[in-house]
């Protein structure tokens, strides 16, 4: 399919939105009532980010969703370069510098009475708006309260968390559990006990100088996967593997790792203050984190970004 030309810099002023093969402003971008994506959540998606004008790790992000996309069995008609393209020209048009740029594929709307996938033509779309936070800086400075829910995430064995989904009842529950509770947001543990993630972003804890974080069971988030290469780079140990409820609770230091903020520090755990707050290992990933954005390797420019 051939792409159309990119609107100017600025032309949809706020955010623009990619559908339908052409650029939009977000108020045009529709979904069908009947596409597989709204009724089913059949769909995958990947979000990026830009700050100060520059996409950060926006490769890595494309690989996640091609992969996702092989692994659900979707298909969009642009290349990854196109791909690339498209995401530009949604930032470019909607004149940002800091945004949050997501692309959705979703299963599409089959032939009328018809239930068979195959016979869906699946659906691409992208926007990007003004840079979304998990928890605004505010907040963060405040200190987040963070909730463990008894709510059990989806089992890798029947939607694999590696595949970036809407699933999020059991997410979206948990919220509210946190918010009856007085809480700021939460996360949700496996059928073992085990804290897996929340909505939206991936939960370490550091213990004994030593930083902990799911293996399975959880997305892969590209923020979670950088905290993990930050701590090889500044020798800081680490451990991938089961995290007890209780060890959570028991932690030094807890934090998150979301596209939506980086290295968010915890304050407390179920109302109960965090040892340390923000603890010296999570100020350290957090500022190596917010350099590498610096870094040439894993910036993209976006051109003519106001």
């Amino acid at each position: 399919m051939t792409l159309p030309a990119t609107p100017s810099a600025g032309s949809f002023e706020g955010g623009c939105a990619f559908a339908d093969g052409q650029y939009v402003p977000l108020s045009e971008a529709k979904v069908s009532l009947f596409d597989w994506g709204f009724t089913r959540s059949d769909a995958t998606y990947d979000v990026a980010s830009t700050w100060h004008g520059a996409f950060f790790r926006l490769q890595d992000h494309l690989d996640r969703f091609f992969h996702s996309l092989q692994a659900l069995r979707l298909r969009i008609p642009y290349s990854r370069e196109e791909l690339r393209q498209v995401l530009h020209g949604c930032v470019r048009a909607g004149g940002l510098q800091d945004a949050y740029v997501a692309m959705v594929c979703t299963r599409g709307v089959p032939p009328r009475g018809a239930r068979d996938p195959r016979l869906a033509v699946n659906r691409f779309y992208a926007y990007a708006v003004p840079y979304v936070y998990i928890a605004p800086p505010e907040q963060q400075r405040a200190g987040i309260d963070l909730h463990i829910s008894d709510r059990q995430r989806i089992a890798p064995e029947s939607v694999d968390p590696r595949v970036k989904n809407y699933h999020w009842i059991d997410l979206v529950q948990s919220m509210f559990d946190a918010y009856e509770l007085g809480r700021d947001t939460s996360c949700v543990v496996d059928a073992h006990g085990n804290v897996t993630e929340g909505p939206g972003f991936n939960v370490f804890m550091v213990k004994d100088g030593v930083v902990h974080t799911a293996e399975r069971g959880v997305l892969e988030g590209v923020s979670r996967r950088t905290a993990i290469e930050l701590c090889q780079c500044l020798g800081i140990p680490l451990r991938l593997g089961p995290v007890p409820a209780a060890a959570l609770r028991g932690a030094d230091e807890v934090f998150l790792t979301s596209t939506g903020g980086g290295v968010l520090p915890i304050a407390k755990v179920d109302g109960v203050p965090v040892r340390q707050f923000p603890g010296p290992l999570t100020q350290r990933l957090s500022d190596a984190y917010w350099a590498m954005h610096d870094e040439p390797a894993h910036r993209d420019p976006v051109d003519d970004t106001p």
